[in-house]
């Protein structure tokens, strides 16, 4: 009997933790989305539904917060740190898994190190060092603050997957008369791409959605990337939810489909990255 009651309250239990979890995981989701579209958002309050649903506030981010511009800058950075951080990260790897060479070592431990550093701590020393290059106020040189901070999880992650190829299957390539690049990209690319594909979404998750160094380096309201133009609708004294919504809305949306399309490769890229070399 003691059994049977066990195993009626396990059936019922991880149901209701699964809906438990569910609602706590998209509630956040839902009130983001509901007060985008609530016409009558700042006087909201607590209550669980909409006055009513209108596109007013998505009209209002772009037609007088000049949204569209901050999403094609977050768009142009986005692509241009996946592509520099996916080749850069790609070779970095093959170094330091295949080739010995002094110091290898100290190298992995120094990325390593590079990744535990809070990114906080790092804002004043780039901001300086943009400005002797006067790369300040510049997508490019946003872009390559990004690309730094990607590399160091990159390379370490690709790392494990170069070292998991074996390497009778480069030398195979070489016997059939390939060239180093032909074995590249024949051989070697294809089986470490989940990695890169993992690698790559890390590297546009840090470009999309970081603040602190979009917000620090532009000067020009026209430079701004999606996450610094969200702060525009923050006042001194009041906030507009309604845009704020809106704009956070505009935000997630890109981030949640490219999880959609991609999240097998990225569950198996990560599991397959922690585990080899």
């Amino acid at each position: 009997m003691t059994t049977r009651r066990t195993s009626l309250a396990a059936r019922i239990g991880l149901p209701l933790s699964v809906a438990a979890l569910l609602v706590f995981t998209l509630f956040p989701v839902y009130w983001m989305v509901s007060t985008a579209l609530d016409p009558k958002a700042l006087t909201r309050g607590s209550d669980l539904l909409p006055s009513g649903i209108s596109f007013e506030h998505f009209d209002f981010v772009f037609d007088r917060g000049n949204f569209g511009q901050y999403l094609l800058n977050s768009a142009i950075v986005g692509i241009a740190t996946i592509l520099a951080a996916a080749l850069l990260s790609l070779f970095a790897a093959i170094a330091v898994a295949r080739f010995k060479f002094k110091f290898r070592t100290s190298v992995l431990i120094m990325i390593l190190i590079v990744q535990m550093v809070p990114l906080e701590a790092l804002v004043i020393p780039l901001f300086i060092q943009m400005r002797d290059y006067e790369m300040l106020n510049s997508l490019l040189g946003l872009s390559i603050v990004y690309i730094a901070l990607s590399l160091p999880f990159a390379i370490w992650t690709l790392r494990g997957f170069v070292a998991a190829v074996p390497k009778e299957v480069e030398e195979a390539a070489y016997i059939d008369g390939a060239s180093w690049f032909r074995m590249f990209w024949s051989v070697l690319l294809p089986l470490v791409a989940p990695g890169l594909v993992a690698t790559s979404i890390f590297a546009f998750i840090t470009a999309w959605n970081e603040f602190v160094f979009a917000y620090t380096f532009m000067k020009g309201s026209d430079k701004y990337t999606a996450a610094v133009g969200i702060f525009q609708f923050f006042g001194e004294n009041t906030t507009s939810w309604g845009p704020v919504m809106a704009s956070s809305t505009l935000v997630t949306v890109p981030v949640m489909l490219f999880f959609v399309v991609v999240h097998r490769r990225l569950g198996s890229g990560l599991a397959a990255g922690a585990v080899k070399g």
